[in-house]
C-alpha cells in the first residue's frame, strides 16, 4: 500500500498528461507538507503559550520578523534552485542539472554559516531597535539566537525539499517533514514540559527536528541515481550557474526581504500597543499560516509546473496548467477560509486561556477573511510567472504591496484612530490595512499576468559557458 502511495505521488514529470491530474497529484502531498510546516511554529506557540504563559507567546512572536529579514538569504537560493532545477529537468538537460543541484548544497552550507555567525551579533541591537516590551525583551533574545545557531537544518531542508519539488518530488519531502513535526512536539513537550526549559527549549526542539529533515532530504537527493548524480565535481561553485541562480533567486529573496522588513516596521506598531495585542497577533498569524497555506502551496506547484513546461517549449500547457491551478487554489482557500471562521475560536483558544486575547484574535481574524481568496490570485500567477524565470514582477508587486500600501496605511489608520478608548490607535489597523494590500497586490498581479512579458524569460535555452 505505502509504495502504491509513495508511486502515485513520486517524483512528476510535469510535461506529460492532463495538467490537473498532474497538479493534484504534486499538490496534495505538498499541501499536507506545508501543514506540517506550519505545525512547527504553531507547536511551539500552543506549548509556550499553554506552559509557560502569554509573555512567553509574545515573546516568541516578537521575534518572528526579525527571524524572517535574516532567512531571506535561504529563499533566494531556494526559489533559484527550484527554477533552474525544474526548466533544466524539463530540458533534459542532465549535465547542467547536476551541476546546479551541487552547487545549490554548497551555497546552503556556505549560507547558513553565514546567518549563524551574523544572527547573534544583531539579535540584542534589533529588539532593541523595535522597542521590544521589557517583560518579553529577553526572552525573545534567547529565543531568536538559538534558533540562528541551528540554522542548517532549517535552511537545509527549505532548499533541498526545493530542488526535490523541482525534480517534481513532492512526496518524499512531506513523509520527511511529518517525521520532523512529530519529532518536534515530542521535543518541545521534553523539554518546555519536563525540563522546564521555556522558550529556549522550544527553539532547541524545532533546531534539532528540522536538521534531521534536512538530512533525510539530502539522503534522498542523493540516492535519485536515475534522475540525478551529484558528483563531488558538482559542489565546487561554477560562477556561471551561481550567477544565475543569484540572478533569478534574489529578487524572490528581496521580495521576502521587503516584506519582512515591513512586518518589522509593522511589529514596532504593534508592540506600541502592548503585550496583549502583540500574543493576539502572534496566534492570528499562526491561524493565518494555515489560512494562506493553499495559496502558497499552488504557487509552488505553478513555479515547478511552468519551469518544467517552459523548459521543455510548452507554452499551451503552461496556460492550461495556470487555469487548473487558480481553480484548485480558489476552491481549497475558500473552504479553509469558511472552516476558519466557523471554528475560529476554539482554534485561539489552543494558545491561551485567557478570554480577552481569544475575542481580539478573532475579531482580527475576521478582518482578514476575504483577504485570502485575493491572495489565491497573487499566489498562483506570481508562482507561474517564478517558474518561467520572471521574478522581478512578482518582488515589484511585493514592494507595491508592501512598502507602499500596508506599511503607510497601517501607521495613517493608527494616527487617524487616536483617542481615550485608543491611545496608540485602533488596533485594527494591523489588519485593515493587511487587506487592502492583498486585495490591491492580486489586481496587480493579474494585470502583469496578463500583459505576458514572463512568456520571454526561460533560463534552459540559455548557454553556461564551462
Amino acid at each position: 500500500m505505502a509504495g502504491k502511495v509513495a508511486a502515485f505521488f513520486g517524483a512528476q514529470d510535469l510535461t506529460q498528461g492532463k495538467p490537473m491530474r498532474g497538479l493534484i497529484q504534486f499538490s496534495v502531498p505538498l499541501l499536507i507538507g506545508n501543514l506540517a510546516q506550519q505545525l512547527y511554529n504553531t507547536v511551539d506557540s500552543i506549548v509556550v503559550g499553554k506552559y509557560v504563559g502569554d509573555n512567553a507567546l509574545a515573546a516568541v512572536g516578537a521575534s518572528g520578523p526579525i527571524l524572517n529579514l535574516l532567512l531571506v538569504l535561504f529563499m533566494g537560493i531556494a526559489t533559484g534552485a527550484t527554477i533552474m532545477v525544474s526548466q533544466y529537468f524539463g530540458a533534459r538537460q542532465h549535465e547542467l542539472l547536476s551541476t546546479t543541484v551541487g552547487n545549490t548544497i554548497t551555497l546552503t552550507v556556505l549560507s547558513s554559516v553565514f546567518i549563524m555567525v551574523v544572527g547573534p551579533l544583531v539579535t540584542h541591537p534589533l529588539m532593541t531597535m523595535l522597542n521590544t516590551p521589557e517583560d518579553i525583551y529577553a526572552d525573545s533574545c534567547t529565543y531568536l539566537i538559538i534558533i540562528f545557531l541551528g540554522i542548517l537544518g532549517g535552511a537545509g531542508y527549505n532548499i533541498l525539499s526545493g530542488v526535490l519539488r523541482g525534480l517534481g518530488d513532492s512526496f518524499m519531502p512531506l513523509v520527511y517533514l511529518v517525521i520532523a513535526c512529530l519529532l518536534n512536539i515530542v521535543l518541545d513537550l521534553l523539554f518546555v514540559v519536563s525540563f522546564h526549559w521555556g522558550v529556549a527549549g522550544v527553539a532547541i526542539a524545532t533546531g534539532i527536528a528540522q536538521l534531521v529533515s534536512a538530512v533525510l532530504c539530502l539522503i534522498r537527493l542523493l540516492n535519485m541515481k536515475e534522475i540525478v548524480v551529484v558528483p563531488r565535481s558538482s559542489l565546487r561553485l561554477h560562477k556561471e550557474l551561481v550567477l544565475r541562480l543569484t540572478k533569478l533567486g534574489l529578487p524572490s529573496g528581496l521580495a521576502q526581504a521587503i516584506f519582512s522588513l515591513a512586518a518589522i516596521v509593522v511589529q514596532s506598531l504593534t508592540n506600541s500597543f502592548g503585550t496583549e495585542v502583540i500574543a493576539a497577533s502572534i496566534i492570528v498569524m499562526r491561524v493565518d499560516g494555515f489560512a494562506m497555506m493553499p495559496n502558497f502551496t499552488f504557487g509552488t506547484a505553478m513555479t515547478t509546473y511552468a519551469g518544467q513546461n517552459i523548459g521543455a517549449g510548452k507554452i499551451d500547457r503552461v496556460h492550461q496548467g495556470t487555469k487548473s491551478g487558480m481553480l484548485l487554489g480558489l476552491i481549497v482557500s475558500s473552504c479553509l477560509t469558511i472552516m476558519i471562521l466557523l471554528f475560529g475560536r476554539i482554534l485561539m483558544g489552543w494558545f491561551t486561556n485567557t478570554q480577552a486575547i481569544i475575542d481580539l484574535g478573532f475579531h482580527m481574524m475576521c478582518i482578514l477573511a476575504v483577504g485570502y481568496i485575493a491572495m489565491s490570485v497573487t499566489q498562483g500567477l506570481s508562482g507561474v510567472m517564478r517558474g518561467a524565470g520572471d521574478t522581478m514582477t512578482p518582488m515589484w508587486i511585493s514592494f507595491i504591496t508592501t512598502v507602499v500600501i500596508r506599511v503607510p496605511l497601517a501607521y495613517g489608520i493608527a494616527f487617524l484612530t487616536r483617542g481615550a478608548e485608543f491611545p496608540k490607535g485602533n488596533p485594527d489597523c494591523l489588519y485593515i490595512s493587511l487587506l487592502i494590500s492583498w486585495v490591491l497586490g492580486a489586481m496587480i498581479t493579474y494585470a502583469l499576468y496578463r500583459r505576458g512579458k514572463w512568456k520571454h524569460k526561460a533560463v534552459a535555452t540559455t548557454a553556461v559557458d564551462s
